[in-house]
C-alpha cells in the first residue's frame, strides 16, 4: 500500500488565487492519507482530474472545483468586501487556537 505523506496548508487563508485552493485540496486529502487514486474515486472523477485540481485548478471548472473541496472537507466562506479584513483576522486567529489546542492534545 502506497504512503501519503501530509502536507501543511497554506499559510494564507485568503484565496487569492486558484492555486491555494488547489493547495487547500491537496492537503485535505494528504492529511485524511488518501491517494489521488482514491481521492478521485470518492469523487467520482478521474485521477488525471484530481491531480490538475490539486496542482493547476484553473484548468477546470469552478462548479467541479467547489465539489471536490467541499468532499475533501475544505471549507469556503463568502463575506462583504468591506468585512473581509476584520473576517481574515478572526479566521486567523480562531485558527491558530485550534492548531495550539490540538499540538496540546497531541502532547
Amino acid at each position: 500500500m502506497r504512503r501519503v505523506l501530509p502536507q501543511s496548508f497554506p499559510d494564507e487563508i485568503l484565496l487569492e488565487t486558484p492555486h491555494i485552493l488547489g493547495q487547500s485540496i491537496r492537503a485535505a486529502r494528504t492529511q485524511s492519507g488518501l491517494t489521488l487514486a482514491e481521492a478521485a474515486l470518492a469523487n467520482g472523477i478521474s485521477t488525471q482530474t484530481m491531480q490538475r485540481l490539486e496542482t493547476d485548478p484553473s484548468t477546470v471548472g469552478f462548479g467541479l472545483l467547489l465539489q471536490v473541496a467541499r468532499m475533501m472537507g475544505v471549507s469556503l466562506f463568502a463575506v462583504p468586501a468591506a468585512s473581509q479584513n476584520i473576517a481574515h483576522k478572526t479566521l486567523k486567529a480562531a485558527i491558530q487556537v485550534v492548531n495550539e489546542a490540538q499540538s496540546n492534545h497531541a502532547a
